[in-house]
């Protein structure tokens, strides 16, 4: 059994996306949204609650510069790839998910299908993207590679903008918005 994480630290960075609340345990990385403040901060309460029974929340600057120069870095064009120890918790299925999208190339795409036939499950294509919207790292688990089976740039928790800036920054192929009607 894994021990439960007395303190998970957090802090928030500036990016070309929009500020970033980032929070690890002494394992690693566990958390990345998108936006800081005070609604970021009562998300991840809410998260860190439903996994630990007791755990306290520090705002530990000093403790996650690293993690900002890697994201800095990779914003900047200069890292294709994070060294960053993740800390990840989910359902079997999602874990399956998060590990096979770490596999995903900077600058290419797959789609969901692609995906789940990847893990093993090729039928389950809609809870491929369920998993991939609880991605709680997202950047460093890179759910933005992921594409709709016909081409196009479907569904980002941080919003298709932030999809769409993160795949030119990696200088992947476009992919169609999705057709309005």
């Amino acid at each position: 059994m894994i021990p439960e994480p007395r303190v998970i630290a957090w802090s928030e960075m500036e990016s070309p996306i929009g500020p970033l609340t980032l929070a690890m345990t002494p394992r690693g990385i566990c958390y990345i949204d998108f936006g800081a403040g005070e609604r970021t901060q009562v998300e991840l309460k809410v998260w860190a609650r439903r996994r630990f029974r007791s755990v306290r929340l520090e705002r530990l600057d000093r403790e996650l510069e690293h993690v900002k120069k890697q994201l800095a870095e990779y914003f900047d064009g200069k890292r294709r790839r994070f060294d960053l120890p993740v800390d990840l918790y989910g359902t079997p299925f999602q874990l399956r998910v998060w590990r096979e999208l770490k596999k995903i190339p900077y600058g290419e795409v797959r789609s969901y299908k692609e995906l789940a036939r990847a893990i093993g499950s090729p039928k389950a294509v809609r809870a491929v993207g369920g998993a991939n919207n609880k991605n709680p790292v997202p950047i460093l688990v890179p759910c933005h590679r992921v594409i709709g089976s016909n081409g196009s740039l479907v569904g980002y928790g941080g919003g298709l903008s932030i999809k769409e800036y993160l795949l030119k920054l990696e200088g992947a192929p476009l992919p169609q918005h999705p057709s309005k009607g």
